[in-house]
């Protein structure tokens, strides 16, 4: 093949870009030549939309994807949504291979009652209202004085951390004026976490946790009889420094004292919540959970006694699920592209899934691969393996050759169809337009909140 290989990247997120670096960089004997689409105006995914704003780290991960998108070397076509701006029949007919790397950005489903009352939250609806995700409402229901956040990961404590934050502690970060609106009126008094197992096995990063304590105006509450290690526990903390710190800066909050600060952040281990209750007309008045006790090995079991803590509203942060796309096959109960490796398999089950019945030329990873676990940068293990088995299949010849392998072939398509796609460069005007706006607010940036006014940015002087 005397022309470049043709590779097409579905999700400008972390995932996909990381796969588009280590493709460029791996060793081959042949060029290669990629395209990102993107369904949002603006790349990075859950950098962007699934981070908490107070968290200086996204600086650093955001530049980092900059730099590898600035080489030149990648196209992005943001605004284009598989499924309904392209298929992928078309996108067979361009690329040798496909890459999906969609992630998940929805919420995994808690299977207790109540969990659709009134005043019942999934933690990512929040995050993309707080985030100021272009295709969510601005309005975000303030009004509960006492929150169960449900979960013990880094998502809960954002979600928690922004409840119980001070909104003027927020100005200095990229929230645009509704958000920081919203929460300026926000009547919380008290926000409580919930985790089922004990501060041991708790998920939370040493920095997230650190963090936490550091809110102005707020007070840690702690509860000792909450503080119960186990053989397994002791030996988590002995062979683990993540697990170490984590249980260190716990502990250390049990030392705190009240300060008579405005808002209370309240944190529950070994009660798993068991009903969210309440009715359809007064919505949720309480968070009903079972006491746990650990079992030896750092599981828990239940001991039958339940507690019913007086709420006005839950947040549901147990986890993200991944979203079907079109024509692709999906197991639904992991959640993922059904595949083995990152190559994409005919089949509606990973337990099932055979070798054999790779679909040529299709392929995934990133949290669609393989679920939402792990931090940002293991995502670039799953990028790396799955980009060895293009470059395989490439070698062996089992790609699929496509009819219209000219890069500018999806231009035209694109073109053709009306698409007003969002390229590298209209990234970089919208870039300027949120610095613009923070300028004279003394901020580096303030996040534009529509869909329409990341498009005006971008396509401005083009």
């Amino acid at each position: 093949m005397s022309r470049p290989l043709r590779l097409a990247i579905v999700g400008a997120g972390p995932a996909g870009i990381y796969a588009a670096d280590l493709m460029t960089k791996e060793e081959r004997d042949f060029d290669v030549s990629i395209d990102l689409f993107e369904r949002l105006p603006a790349p990075f995914g859950l950098v962007r939309y699934g981070v908490a704003p107070d968290h200086p780290r996204i600086k650093g991960i955001t530049n980092a994807l900059i730099r590898v998108m600035d080489r030149h070397q990648l196209r992005l076509f943001g605004n284009v949504d598989y499924g309904t701006d392209i298929t992928l029949e078309e996108l067979q007919e361009h690329y040798d291979a496909v890459i999906f790397s969609t992630g998940c950005f929805i919420d995994t489903k808690l299977p207790i009652p109540g969990v659709d009352l009134p005043r019942s939250y999934g933690a990512a609806e929040f995050v993309n209202w707080y985030d100021s995700h272009p295709d969510v409402s601005q309005e975000w229901p303030l009004e509960a004085e006492k929150v169960a956040v449900i979960g013990n990961g880094n998502v809960a404590l954002d979600v928690a951390r922004i409840l119980a934050k001070q909104a003027d502690d927020l100005l200095s970060t990229e929230i645009p004026d509704h958000v920081y609106e919203g929460l300026k009126k926000s009547a919380v008094t008290d926000v409580h976490i919930f985790g089922r197992r004990g501060p041991a096995q708790a998920k939370f990063t040493p920095l997230e946790i650190r963090e936490l304590g550091q809110a102005d105006d707020v007070d840690i509450v702690v509860y000792p009889e909450d503080f119960e290690f186990d053989e397994g526990s002791m030996e988590a903390i002995r062979t683990s420094n993540q697990v170490k710190q984590v249980t260190k800066t716990l502990t250390d909050f049990t030392l705190r004292e009240d300060t008579g600060a405005k808002r209370r952040l309240h944190l529950h281990f070994l009660e798993a919540p068991v009903e969210i209750v309440g009715d359809e007309e007064d919505g949720v008045t309480a968070l009903r959970t079972e006491r746990q006790e650990l079992d030896g090995s750092g599981g828990v079991n239940g001991t039958g006694k339940t507690t019913d803590w007086p709420m006005d509203a839950v947040y549901r942060a147990v986890g993200y699920f991944g979203t079907k796309l079109p024509e692709l096959p999906f197991d639904e109960r992991r959640g993922v592209i059904t595949n083995i490796e990152g190559r994409v398999i005919d089949g509606e089950s990973m337990a099932t899934a055979q070798a054999e019945d790779h679909i040529p030329g299709l392929y995934t990873t990133g949290w669609i691969k393989r679920g939402p676990v792990g931090l940002i940068g293991h995502t670039k293990g799953d990028a790396l393996e799955t980009i060895g088995h293009i470059i395989e299949d490439y070698e062996a010849g089992r790609l699929p050759q496509p009819a219209k392998p000219e890069e500018d072939a999806i231009v035209d398509l694109l073109a053709d169809k009306g698409i007003d796609y969002i390229d590298w460069e209209g990234y970089h005007r919208i870039e300027a337009a949120e610095k613009a706006a923070g300028e004279p607010h003394g901020r580096e940036r303030i996040k534009l909140a529509t869909r329409q006014a990341m498009v005006d940015a971008a396509k401005k002087m083009a």
